[in-house]
């Protein structure tokens, strides 16, 4: 048995738009929920929701059903990491704050078994291969791992050319607020000259022929990013959206 197919991969390679959001509550229960929505793809946000190797696991577990294919969200961009993530079972990994071409591919390798990575070879007792159930893992998984990088400084944007040629880097992500916090914009990714700087990134990352995304909050920025050719796109953050509704509601009817 192989490895299972990475239909989020797949439908990148195919230049299908694909809409996702965000999941920062790091609680299996609201990730099954999150599950249920529709969207093509759910960020599990080990960088700044309280997340730990369990309860990453549990919400891959709790998506395993869902039609939306998890994404998980290193903190960092370190083997030891991407190792345990891959094999608690995730195929998408997103990693932060990318700022070289040798970073992206000493995180190539680090999603690959060697001789072509340092992937450990461990996966048997592991969620990953449904624990030994999945006899080809090994021999399949490198092929339908996802590798996403997210460049958001003003480094990342001048190595981003030298980036998009490495080999395995599936897509890259723009982050809009670290990039506007970096160009001296305290988050305010609306500037035009944040925004001058992310449309360039985006239409130089899809010359590239790799898949360029990005994360919006608001219908003006969505738009504006569809508009600028982001192919994978966050339209919210679950916390963000339970915030604002609860507060709407109460505002709504509670007497002032």
């Amino acid at each position: 048995m192989s490895a299972p197919k990475n239909m989020f991969k797949q439908a990148l390679i195919k230049g299908e738009q694909q809409i996702g959001c965000w999941m920062s509550f790091a609680e299996s229960v609201t990730a099954e929920i999150m599950g249920t929505a529709g969207f093509d793809w759910l960020v599990i946000d080990g960088e700044h929701a309280p997340n730990d190797i369990r309860s990453i696991r549990d919400q891959l577990t709790a998506l395993a059903s869902s039609a939306s294919h998890p994404v998980v969200r290193v903190p960092v961009g370190e083997t030891w990491l991407i190792k345990m993530v891959l094999d608690a079972g995730a195929q998408t990994v997103l990693v932060p704050v990318v700022e070289s071409a040798a970073q992206a591919q000493d995180l190539v390798r680090g999603c690959r078994y060697p001789p072509d990575g340092v992937r450990g070879v461990g996966a048997a007792a592991s969620r990953a291969t449904m624990y030994g159930s999945t006899s080809d893992y090994i021999q399949t998984a490198d092929q339908e791992i996802c590798l996403l990088l997210q460049v958001e400084t003003r480094a990342g944007v001048a190595a981003l050319d030298d980036i998009l040629q490495v080999e395995g880097v599936d897509g890259v992500f723009i982050g809009p607020a670290d990039l506007s916090t970096d160009m001296g914009y305290k988050g305010n990714s609306a500037a035009p000259e944040v925004r001058a700087v992310i449309a360039d990134a985006l239409a130089r990352i899809k010359a590239a022929g790799k898949a360029p995304g990005i994360l919006a909050t608001n219908d003006e920025a969505r738009q504006a990013y569809l508009d600028m050719g982001a192919q994978f796109l966050a339209v919210g953050i679950d916390v963000m959206l339970l915030a604002q509704a609860a507060r709407a509601l109460a505002g709504q009817w509670k007497p002032s």
